[in-house]
């Protein structure tokens, strides 16, 4: 059904998505390997992790939500009808929610180093 250009079962296949991302026990980790966990669900013993190679891959994914919220925008400017406007803004707001979570680890991090640099030895 499309109740004023915007599809209903999208908007329950979405409601149902994040659901079930929120019923997952480490629902919004990395399955590349960093998390520990593979893409089945199994879990495997934990190996050794760069730090600097998960904040580069958590940096590069980040990149790569606001490279393609910007192109669904530019799409959707340009007139093409295979992109809707409710794409868009899902799209932006899912790139804000990861720059602003990158954000507050910057931050976090910030706070550590300056709280270490200032422990009397």
């Amino acid at each position: 059904m499309n109740a004023g250009g915007i599809d209903v079962n999208k908007i329950q296949s979405m409601i149902a998505q994040l659901k079930a991302a929120a019923e997952r026990p480490n629902a919004g980790t990395m399955t590349n390997g960093v998390s520990g966990t593979s893409n089945t669900g199994q879990s495997q013993p934990a190996s050794h992790v760069d730090f600097s190679e998960a904040l580069k891959a958590s940096l590069n994914q980040v990149n790569n939500t606001q490279a393609q919220a910007e192109k669904l925008g530019q799409q959707f400017a340009m007139g093409d009808d295979s992109v809707s406007l409710s794409d868009v803004m899902i799209a932006g707001q899912k790139a804000n929610i990861a720059f602003q979570a990158t954000v507050q680890v910057r931050n976090k991090l910030v706070t550590a180093y300056q709280n270490i640099m200032n422990m009397q030895i």
